[in-house]
């Protein structure tokens, strides 16, 4: 099959062994690559009710047929396996400079299975598996490990991903790291690897992968260059990156403050990409073949943390530790940011989980000196976690631990275990049930809802029909994982668009109406991992705090009835019944 080298890489760490395999090619016409390829391997591979810190759990790394070819914004790899934080789906995704490389070792997906008796790290390329040790790395953070394991390998434009003390303890919200500030988070990938003993992986190598039509390829991008020079979207994400969303949730009151009590922070322009951009040294950064730059390699100039530097921080670390925890400056979440990247963990859960302490403290559940506003206490939690030390073991379970511990399941704010990103559903009634059916758990990723909600496409407080509009959204984003493709070219890359890529990389010929059915095959086979690890439609809700507690000047929140309305139009529209089982292929 064209865009793929119909194979796979088995590497088993009990034993130290490694074996090719062959993938059929209509598993490619079925699922393509990415998403479609790792759920697919994942049912296949992963046995129901497996221990996903066990040695029946397996990690799956795919790429997509679009990867490594001269298309913009495919520098993305893909992970897949169980979830240690939520025990359901795993997907995550990371950007930077490692997909092209994966690519180049000359498979379409790399198992991980087993459990390895010694600490190593792997060095993968297109002729061999290497197992080193890594005995030497344990309990190193990430930057360190990832300088060391390059070096040591010495292989120019070698890559890896690598986890720090967070993985190797097993804390169940842990990243893979690349690129120093590149991360594949949420749902604890990082665990997983910690847990086979595995501290880092080497990609390199020199295979090439032919796609259907160079050519058609070659004259798409080069039309996609010329529209992107003008797109405003790109423009905005070029000068601004995600940080110009805290200035637009604070504007429509739905910024997650004070954990989910308040949807405006007072202080938000300090956390703003104004002040990024007026005190701080901000130069644009880009993964491999991109020219948007959402990146921003961000130093602090001024204060305690004056030299800091790294690449965000990014939206959604904002919200969760300046809003949620109230911190009001920029400079003191750029260090938690930094602390987060170099321990390995998740900031969204990270950030959630410290306010969720600082609340739970002010109602008496805990006694621990932690308060909103107090980045340093904030601090010391986070190597508390990462060291499963005092109350950072409980909180290193996750949030639907800790919250039964401390009596609190009531105000603890997640779905299916994984806590919202900074999108308010009482405020954005369609990312309420975008969280409400995300595959991995409250994931605003799955259909970037809020994109067409605060744009004016769909009025946030519309019911009737915004399921329909959310499938085709997810349809689309399904699609750009199964390619891979970047998140933030949704605006320019649409389904004509995506025939064309298809086209060219794969030699297919598909209508709109072909390409959804390809998604909705992923997206139930997404669904049948978890009705089989016990998901049914009552899972399939929201925090009973956003039915209860209204935010805002309007006082608004969604109602059990808004939600029922939508999730039954989403049943139908993807072709399952009323307790949310496939029944078809849907659309």
């Amino acid at each position: 099959m064209y865009g793929f080298y119909n194979k796979l890489l088995r590497v088993n760490l009990s034993g130290k062994t490694w074996t090719t395999e062959e993938i059929p090619d209509q598993i490619f016409k079925r699922y393509f690559g990415g998403k479609g390829l790792g759920s697919y391997l994942l049912n296949k591979e992963v046995p129901q009710g497996a221990d996903p810190l066990g040695g029946d759990n397996k990690l799956i790394f795919t790429t997509g047929p679009a990867t490594g070819t001269k298309m913009m914004g495919v520098s993305r790899y893909g992970l897949f396996t169980k979830s240690p934080l939520t025990g359901i789906y795993s997907e995550s995704y990371s950007g930077g400079h490692v997909a092209p490389v994966i690519k180049k070792t000359g498979y379409d997906a790399i198992i991980i299975e087993g459990v390895s008796e010694d600490r190593i790290y792997l060095e993968i390329s297109d002729t061999e598996v290497r197992f080193h040790s890594a005995a030497h790395l344990w309990g190193k953070e990430t930057y360190q490990t990832e300088d060391s394991v390059l070096g040591e390998v010495g292989v120019e434009k070698a890559q890896a991903v690598v986890i720090g003390p967070a993985g190797e303890n097993l804390v169940r919200f842990a990243c893979i790291e690349n690129n120093y500030w590149r991360s594949a988070g949420r749902t604890g990938v990082g665990a997983v690897m910690g847990s086979k003993n595995l501290k880092a992986i080497v990609f390199h190598g020199q295979a090439q992968c032919d796609i259907a039509n160079p050519i058609l390829m070659e004259n798409y991008v080069k039309d996609l260059m010329e529209r992107g020079k003008e797109n405003p979207g790109a423009r905005a994400y070029r000068q601004l990156g995600t940080p110009m969303l805290v200035k637009i949730m604070n504007s429509v009151n739905g910024f997650p403050t004070r954990y989910w009590q308040e949807g405006f922070f007072d202080k938000w322009e300090n956390i703003s990409a104004d002040y990024m951009q007026r005190e701080m040294d901000v130069k644009p950064k880009a993964c491999d073949r991109c020219f948007f730059a959402c990146g921003k390699l961000t130093q602090a100039t001024k204060g305690r943390h004056k030299g800091l530097k790294l690449e965000g921080p990014e939206y959604e670390t904002i919200y969760a530790f300046g809003g949620l925890c109230c911190i009001d400056s920029m400079e003191e979440i750029l260090y938690l940011n930094d602390i987060c990247d170099r321990l390995g963990m998740d900031t969204i859960t990270a950030g959630n989980l410290a306010a969720f302490t600082i609340e739970a403290g002010k109602r008496g559940a805990i006694h621990y000196p932690i308060e909103y506003g107090d980045a340093e206490a904030v601090a010391h939690l986070l190597h508390k976690i990462s060291q499963k030390k005092d109350i950072g073991e409980i909180l290193a379970e996750g949030i639907v631990t800790a919250s039964k511990k401390w009596g609190l399941e009531d105000m603890a704010i997640h779905v299916k275990g994984l806590e919202p990103a900074g999108y308010d559903p009482r405020i954005l009634k369609g990312m309420g049930l975008a969280y409400a059916t995300s595959d991995r758990g409250a994931c605003h990723l799955r259909t970037t809802f809020y994109k067409p909600e605060l744009s004016g496409i769909i009025d946030p407080d519309t019911i009737q029909g915004k399921a329909e509009l959310l499938v085709e959204y997810e349809d689309r984003l399904t699609l750009y994982d199964a390619l891979i493709l970047c998140r933030f070219f949704r605006d320019m890359v649409l389904w004509e668009d995506l025939s064309t890529i298809v086209e060219a990389t794969m030699g297919l010929k598909m209508s709109k109406e072909e390409l959804r059915k390809i998604a909705s095959n992923i997206t139930n086979e997404t669904r049948k991992f978890n009705i089989r690890e016990g998901v049914t439609a009552k899972e399939d809700s929201l925090p009973p705090r956003f039915f209860q507690e209204p935010i805002g000047p309007e006082q608004k929140v969604i109602t059990p009835e808004q939600l029922r309305k939508m999730l039954s139009d989403y049943y139908r529209c993807r072709g399952w019944n009323e307790e949310g089982i496939p029944l078809s292929g849907g659309v």
